[in-house]
Parts: C-alpha cells; sequence; structure tokens
C-alpha cells in the first residue's frame, strides 16, 4: 500500500498558531487546574494502535516549547486511512484532546484505534452499509477519531471524555468505541 499525504497545514503557521492559542485558552477555561498543568508541560505525549495495521506510535509530539513535526507526521501515519493509504495532518486540538483524556483517565496504556482519517471514498463506502456515519464525518477533515483504552470501561471513558467539554463523544457500547472530535461539545449514543 503506498501512503499519500493529502493535506498538510505546514503553510498555514499563523492560522496553526491562532488554533492553538485558542485551544489552550479553552482548555483552560473549561478544565479543572490539574489539567491546566497538562497543557502547560514541557513535554506531552500520545501513545496509539492502530487496531487494523498492528502498528504503533508512542510520540513525544509536544517538546521545546512547540509541537514536534517528526512526531506529529508519525501520528498522522498510524492515523491514516488504512484503507486507502491517505495520510491527513491530524488536527491538534485533537491530538491535545487525546492528552487530556489519557490524563483524565490515568492510564499507561495506549488507545486503540478503531477509525482516525477517513478519505471521503473511505467514508461514501462506509455509509453506504450503515446509517451511523455521517455525510460530513469530522473524520473526513483529521478532526475525529474512533478509541477504546484497555482495562477501562468504556463508559467511564466515555464519562471522562463528557467531562472534559471539548467537542463531540459519541458512545457506541455494541461495536466497543468511543468517538470523539473536536467539533461542538454534543454527545450521543447508548
Amino acid at each position: 500500500m503506498t501512503l499519500k499525504t493529502i493535506h498538510t497545514f505546514d503553510n498555514e503557521p499563523s492560522r496553526r498558531k491562532f488554533l492553538q492559542l485558542g485551544f489552550a485558552a479553552a482548555a483552560s477555561m473549561a478544565m479543572p487546574t490539574a489539567f491546566a498543568n497538562v497543557i502547560s508541560s514541557p513535554e506531552r505525549k500520545l501513545s496509539l494502535v492502530n487496531l487494523h495495521t498492528g502498528e504503533k506510535v508512542n510520540a513525544t509530539y509536544w517538546a521545546e516549547g512547540q509541537y514536534q513535526h517528526d512526531e506529529l507526521h508519525a501520528i498522522n501515519s498510524v492515523l491514516r486511512d488504512h484503507r486507502t493509504g491517505d495520510v491527513m495532518a491530524m488536527d491538534n486540538n485533537l491530538i491535545e484532546l487525546l492528552n487530556l483524556l489519557h490524563h483524565k483517565i490515568d492510564s499507561k496504556q495506549p488507545f486503540h484505534v478503531i477509525s482516525g482519517y477517513r478519505s471521503p471514498k473511505t467514508n461514501a463506502a462506509l455509509r453506504k452499509n450503515s446509517s451511523g456515519v455521517a455525510k460530513k464525518s469530522l473524520h473526513m477533515q483529521g478532526r475525529a477519531i474512533d478509541i477504546r483504552l484497555p482495562e477501562c470501561q468504556l463508559a467511564d471513558l466515555q464519562q471522562a471524555a463528557m467531562s472534559l467539554r471539548i467537542g463531540g463523544v459519541g458512545y457506541y457500547s455494541k461495536s466497543n468505541f468511543l468517538h470523539i472530535d473536536t467539533g461542538r461539545v454534543r454527545s450521543w449514543g447508548s
């Protein structure tokens, strides 16, 4: 399978900086002080396992006061559309949200990824087989991920994600995964 990058934000440094600062400000207002410390820590890490490819990443994506592009690229690669090989620059706010959630749960386990980026082609194919796939899914923008966390009950993960009050939280108990995204604050599922 050939990997192809279909979108990066490298040509938008001022927009990226604005979004980073906006997320940090929103996060600090929405979170208890303990979680504000996560955002201000000198290093931020994220561990993921893609359940479809078996690929793993344990990345220090924030260090020395800035995002680490090689580490973000490694995360993007693991979160690529495994059906097409397309790689998308995932929303840094989603990466930060995952980091916050990991700290909230206080787990040492990597997130198990069911779905990260989805190409429009993949999303359309999935929509044909399921009414639960949104036509304008945030997965296609690199702003959503479907996960589970070993040794953590799905309901506990859902409650932790909802308590952050950042983005959407979809609870899929029958399929044993949680959808989180950086869209508006909302929740659904059972």
